[in-house]
Parts: C-alpha cells; structure tokens; sequence
C-alpha cells in the first residue's frame, strides 16, 4: 500500500521544482491534469512510485486508450500523448533527484500523431472583406483592423497576441517581442509596413481614450484593451473575432488561428 498522501507530497514538489525552473504556469498546470490522472488510477491499484515499471505503464496507456469519454468517444491521440509526457517528466526528475535508480518511463512509446495540414484558412479576399467590415464598429473596429492585421502580419498566436504590453513593438526596428510564447520561449518577431502602421495608429488614436488612470508612460501596460480600460481576454478576442466573421459572411470554423494558416498558406504560395 502507498502511504496516504505520498503521491500528492511528490507531485507538489515537482510541480514546485517545475515553476522554480522557468516553466511557463500553463505547462506546469498541463502537468498537473496528466499526473493527477495517473496518480489516481495508480492509488486505485495501491501502487507506489517506486513500484512503477515500464509494464505498468503499458497497462496505464492501454487504459487511456480503451478509456471512453461520457459521449463514448475515445480520447484522442494527442490527448492521450499529453496525459502521457507528464509521467515521463516525473520520472526522470525523481532520477535525478536520487529518488529513483532508473527511469521506468524512458522507453515508453508515446502514440503517433497524424501530419495533418490546416483544413481551414482564410484566402486573401476573405481577409480584405473581414477587414471592409469591422470599419463600421468605430474605435472599437479600429483596433480589431489592427489586431487583424498583426494576427496576419506575424503568425502569432492567441494568446501571444493577447499578452503583448506596449514595450513590445520596436517601431523602428518593424518588430514585435513575444515573451514566453509556446514552449516559454520567448522571440522576436517581424511584423510587415501595413500591419504596424495600423497598430501603430490604434495604439496612439484609440487606446489613449480607453486607459484607465495610471502612468500615461508606463510601457509595461498591456497593449490591447477594451473599452472599460481592461486587457483584452483570450475568450474575449476569440468570441469577438467569431462574431465579426460571421457578420462578414463567412463562414469557416475556427477564429484566431485562422490568420495563422492564413498567413503559413499564403507565404508558402
């Protein structure tokens, strides 16, 4: 039997361990939902850490693979393969920490991912009639041309967007900094002559009029808000972007993620 609260007393030291490095909290949280998973269903056999061998281990990834989800879907591949790395991470962290003499997870083989290309982007047309569209909505449409624009411009993604503070765009250099992007790896971006003069113009037409009292001066701000004054929320930039593609006429799912294809697509053309 495993003493009552081993498992968790392990894993909140390396979730700890995994924050004092520099992991990213999102990484550190997916980390947390894979192994919490795994623990319980170790608990359910009263199996310990050191007990853990590489059949054991099997037995858990044919578990996830026969597991049915409440519609009788199985999870997916990449699913299964995200609930999967976290053991591995653990394992090789109680190795180093002597907790352990070898890693029972190392030859573990995680399921194969399909290659599969976008099924969904925007062509150019789209992109200019989303563009004619959100001119109707005043400041407020201003800003999204702007958020548009860069989406297109650089490829980045939601949340990179979303996280972007005003000391993050070289105007003269033509650059953005993305800080902590996938992977916390931070890079530096190139953005085109059209996407940053519309930021530009947001930034110093628009978003002056929408900031709440502070240091006018202050370049940590975030760069995009809303109205009331606040940063913009992922959700919040997704529920908008949905919206004004449908009132665009055009009718693709997705949201953000479709001025990344968009624009992989259309550089490779």
């Amino acid at each position: 039997m495993s003493a009552p609260g081993e498992w968790s007393a392990l894993l909140r030291r390396f979730l700890d361990t995994s924050l004092a490095k520099g992991l990213s909290p999102l990484t550190v949280r997916t980390r947390e939902r894979g192994l919490v998973r795994f623990i319980a269903w170790c608990e359910e056999r009263a199996l310990i850490p050191q007990a853990i061998t590489l059949s054991i281990l099997e037995r858990y990834q044919r578990h996830l693979f026969h597991y049915r989800k409440r519609n009788d879907e199985p999870l997916g591949k990449a699913t299964q393969q995200q609930l999967l790395m976290p053991i591995n991470a653990l394992f090789r962290w109680m190795v180093r920490s002597g907790l352990l003499d070898a890693n029972p997870a190392a030859d573990l083989e995680l399921p194969r991912l399909p290659q599969r290309l976008p099924r969904h982007w925007l062509t150019v047309e789209e992109i200019e009639q989303l563009i004619r569209h959100v001119a109707i909505y005043g400041d407020e449409g201003l800003r999204d041309r702007a958020i548009i624009e860069v989406l297109y411009s650089t490829g980045l993604r939601r949340a990179e967007l979303i996280e972007l503070n005003l000391s993050d765009v070289n105007e003269r250099q033509g650059v953005v900094f993305v800080r902590e992007g996938k992977g916390a790896k931070d890079r530096v971006v190139p953005i085109a002559e059209r996407a940053l003069a519309w930021l530009v113009k947001y930034r110093d037409e628009v978003r002056p009029n929408w900031r709440l009292c502070g240091d006018p001066d202050d370049r940590t701000a975030p760069l995009w808000l809303r109205p009331d004054g606040k940063r913009l929320s992922k959700n919040q930039l997704t529920d908008r972007m949905k919206k004004l593609l449908g009132e665009a006429g055009i009718d693709k799912p997705g949201a953000c993620h479709l001025f990344r294809h968009a624009m992989a697509t259309h550089m490779l053309e």
